[in-house]
This record gives structure tokens, sequence and C-alpha cells, in this order.
């Protein structure tokens, strides 16, 4: 399987750490007198929070402008569905502490930019 990550049409590089959090909507939940809990499951959805090392501009720019719309699509591997799927997202905080010089990459690069993806 080819592994990519696609941000509103866009194939991005690929991040240093990437992490799926699996979680679950409740409407309600409460505990009644025996301690047991009851819950009002809604929904799941995911959380996707990606890291990138050293990026060149054009490649933070690429990344930073993919998640620019108020929802988008993101085509990444999910491991509950055990291959890659589409679902729609929104993006959190985006951080990109600093910017540095690396003459491996030949000019400046920023280092460690990352955010949250909640789906929709």
């Amino acid at each position: 399987m080819d592994y990519h990550l696609t941000i509103s049409g866009t194939r991005v590089k690929a991040p240093q750490s990437f992490d799926v959090a699996i979680q679950d909507i409740d409407a309600k939940a409460s505990r009644d007198a025996h301690g047991l809990l009851h819950r009002d499951r809604l929904t799941t959805k995911r959380k996707l929070t990606i890291k990138w090392g050293a990026l060149s501009l054009s490649d933070a720019k690429a990344i930073l402008s993919a998640v620019k719309s108020e929802f988008f699509k993101v085509e990444y591997l999910d491991p509950e569905i055990g291959g890659l799927t589409t679902k729609t997202f929104y993006v959190g905080d985006r951080t990109v502490p600093s910017l540095i010089w690396s003459d491996a990459l030949d000019g400046y690069v920023w280092q460690n930019l990352s955010f949250d993806l909640v789906e929709q």
C-alpha cells in the first residue's frame, strides 16, 4: 500500500509524527446509585495530531495553505479502518516554532510545524 497524506487535494510531505485519536462523542453520561455508567453515545470522531520536522519554505506554505478553509477533506491511513480513508476535518491552532538555516537543505527551513485536525 502506498502511504500518503493528502489535505484539501494536496499531497503533502510525510510528517515526522502522526497520531490518530478515536474519540467517542456523548450527548450525556452519568452514573447511577450503583456507580454504573450510563451514556448516550452520539458518534465516534477522529483527531489527528500531526508534526513535521524540517520543512522548506515551499513545503510549509503548501501545508498551511491546504488547511486554510473552514472545513476540508483529508485522506490518511486510519488504524481502525485498516487502510486509507477520506474524512472532513477542521484545523486547530497551527504552531511553527522556529525558522532556521540548513546547509543540508540549502536555505531557510521551518522546524516542527504542528497542528491538530478534528473531524467535523
